[in-house]
């Protein structure tokens, strides 16, 4: 009944629908380009110790909590006194900047400046992902000398770069990405009208997702991440062109396939009945993995999360709704020339789908050897929480970044503010036998390596700062942090525990405790979601082994071009978000593919009853439109790759690499030839669930 009323609106009134959607544009779409002023920092944080230490820190103890830190390099033409006397020129020209509030210098603190370099340290009244401005009026005033290299660093400075390298990289992706997707329609339609179609349906969601992002943003409802603007055209664009050229492939067989009585409305009936429904499935197994990433409490993963699932809703409505009003007022009848196109075209597949089922048993044990191999490598697989290193070297932030921590930070150690509270912590206080106590069980402790005079402020708070064996985000450092903070709930004068390490190891907790609770969700979800769609036992567990194959082998790719090095890639760990991302997002993309070709081999199945012809016909019926899909998506998510952030370079290879072994290897190879070796026992169902 949904699908028949569905058609008649479509049919029958193309003109509102199309007049309905004109409206939404205006509304939603007008709004898209706005949404870079809304987005926040990266969305790495936990409301948690580090950030109440911080807090603390900035507005009792005067130490900035998002610092700006201005470093100078002097090179051996240039003088000592001449490096101070641009240091002391800077810092008088950086008072008059609004919002500074502290201002940490070589004057303060000698160990500033040592040897060739010095740095400065400057604390703001504004939030971190409101400091562009500030930035900018800094960089104005920093004077100009030729032997002395002066940059700008810090978590706002890096935000900002990242923030303005990654609305580059997602204008050049489009850039690029959307041509070449034309390309491949026009290849495979034919035409250019239908080729347009896909197009127009997948720019319409991905602006009309950034609109209503937007307005989410400005309303204060969610925090922002930045990586909502490569997010929502990554997926936006791939899965509406993937699921318009589904349905307009499917419309365009029932139209050449019929005679005299087959008209558009008949035509489009079964369309949605069949490619319809599979995108329907299809789409809500996406919105499952990405609705377990929501469960990590961290913004970027919620925020990424939400947006995903905005621009996936869009894209279906968009298909089942636009696509058909549009594809009816084209009315005409598929020519000729179309039929003898895709009869060449079936023919070739029937090659491929007899040579794939004579030798199933071969073809699944070589299929299943290259995918290990490319698995492999994920036993190496590192991750770490990005920072100025995921810039490319040339950025001035890097830059400074590079020579504050190899001039003035440790390479083994990581620094660690512990603050005390107590209202009873004056001279003479009954509470300083418990804090003597404290001072000695950090002084035995054999992987404390200094520790700081204890300082104190008129809140009753003191501040007691050690040195760790570890740097941050190392396992040595987590333990030792987790360790403390557990005798800090219990300790007779209760402390907490801040630093850089700190926020690491909050942020790994975070992740790591919530990913196995994504990891079933997702798994169970999409597999009743899969037995409900094809009332099969063995299809479902077939289709979920087959996607964390496709996932390994993907994260097995990346370790070997990122973490490796490897065709001319920086070597560097994986963003932590990056495996969270590509499983939530690539897992169901994958699904996809997988449910349009079991959907095409079920359909054959029930109204034949042979096992062989099903596999075949499936095969056949979907290879190209498979192909074409996966190529769409390629040519959308492989320009990212190009970019110059590296979580999102990181992405791109991931969820491109993940698609390419899963519409290659995996549905045209692997899943014929298991399904082949299994007969009738795909379709398998007990009789209690019959």
């Amino acid at each position: 009944m949904g699908y028949r009323m569905l058609t008649y609106l479509t049919i029958r009134l193309p003109g509102v629908i199309i007049a309905l959607w004109m409206a939404f544009c205006i509304v939603f779409g007008s709004s898209a380009a706005l949404l870079p002023s809304v987005l926040k920092d990266h969305g790495l944080q936990v409301e948690g110790a580090y950030n109440e230490v911080q807090h603390i820190l900035n507005d009792h103890f005067g130490i900035p909590a998002d610092p700006v830190i201005i470093v100078f390099e002097r090179d051996n033409k240039e003088s000592v006194v001449n490096l101070k006397q641009i240091m002391d020129q800077t810092l008088s020209d950086m008072i008059r900047i609004e919002g500074l509030e502290t201002v940490i210098s070589p004057k303060s603190d000698p160990r500033m400046l040592q040897g060739n370099t010095g740095y400065i340290v400057l604390g703001f009244n504004h939030p971190s992902f409101a400091m562009a401005p500030t930035i900018s009026k800094i960089h104005s005033l920093i004077p100009k000398t030729p032997n002395i290299t002066v940059g700008l660093t810090g978590k706002s400075v890096v935000q900002a770069d990242v923030n303005r390298a990654s609305l580059a990289d997602m204008k050049k992706a489009e850039f690029i990405g959307i041509p070449l997707a034309f390309v491949i329609l026009l290849v495979a339609f034919g035409g250019v009208l239908y080729a347009l179609l896909p197009i127009v349906i997948g720019l319409i969601a991905v602006s009309g997702a950034m609109g209503i992002m937007y307005w989410l943003g400005m309303s204060g409802t969610m925090e922002l991440s930045n990586f909502v603007l490569n997010v929502i055209p990554m997926v936006g664009l791939a899965l509406s062109i993937d699921f318009a050229l589904i349905l307009t492939n499917r419309f365009r067989e029932e139209r050449s396939a019929g005679g005299v009585e087959n008209t558009i409305e008949k035509a489009m009936l079964i369309t949605l009945r069949t490619a319809g429904r599979s995108i329907l499935f299809s789409a809500a197994c996406v919105i499952l993995g990405l609705a377990a990433i929501y469960l990590i409490r961290l913004p970027m993963f919620q925020s990424v999360a939400v947006a995903a699932i905005t621009v996936l809703i869009i894209s279906v409505i968009l298909n089942l709704t636009l696509l058909p009003a549009m594809l009816s007022l084209l009315n005409r009848r598929e020519s000729t020339k179309y039929r003898a196109s895709t009869a060449k075209l079936r023919l070739k597949w029937l090659q491929w789908s007899s040579f794939v089922m004579r030798k199933p048993l071969r073809m699944t044990f070589f299929s299943s050897m290259l995918i290990v191999l490319c698995v492999i490598p994920v036993r190496n697989l590192e991750t770490s929480i990005p920072d100025a290193s995921s810039l490319p070297r040339a950025y001035e932030s890097r830059w400074a970044a590079n020579t504050y921590h190899s001039q003035f930070e440790s390479k083994t150690s990581s620094s660690i503010p512990i603050v005390i509270q107590d209202k009873d912590l004056g001279v003479g206080s009954s509470k300083w036998p418990a804090i003597v106590q404290l001072q000695q069980s950090l002084k035995h402790d054999p992987n404390v390596l200094t520790m700081e005079p204890i300082l104190q402020n008129i809140h009753n708070e003191l501040l007691l700062s050690v040195t760790i064996r570890g740097i941050p985000g190392s396992e040595e450092a987590s333990e030792w942090l987790r360790t403390w903070e557990e005798k800090g709930e219990h300790y007779t004068l209760p402390f907490i525990l801040g630093g850089e390490a700190k926020y690491e190891q909050e942020i790994q907790d975070e992740i790591h405790e919530r990913l196995p609770s994504v990891l079933l969700w997702i798994g169970l979800s999409n597999f009743i979601l899969l037995f409900i769609a094809f009332r099969s036992i063995v299809i479902p567990l077939k289709a979920l082994l087959m996607n964390v194959l496709s996932l390994g082998a993907a994260f097995g790719i990346l370790v070997f071009i990122f973490q490796d090095g490897r065709l001319g890639m920086e070597p560097s760990s994986i963003a932590i978000m990056i495996p969270v991302f590509i499983f939530g997002l690539a897992f169901g993309i994958s699904m996809d593919y997988g449910v349009f070709l079991l959907s095409r081999m079920t359909e054959e199945y029930e109204a034949t009853g042979n096992y062989k012809q099903a596999i075949q016909e499936g095969l056949v019926s979907t290879g190209r439109i498979i192909t074409s899909a996966a190529a769409i998506l390629l040519v959308v998510t492989i320009p990212f790759a190009f970019g110059e952030v590296a979580g999102v370079k990181q992405l791109g290879v991931g969820i491109a690499t993940a698609v390419f072994i899963d519409a290659t290897l995996i549905r045209l190879v692997l899943v014929p030839s298991l399904m082949m070796l299994m007969g009738r026992l795909n379709w398998w169902l007990p009789r209690f669930l019959r």
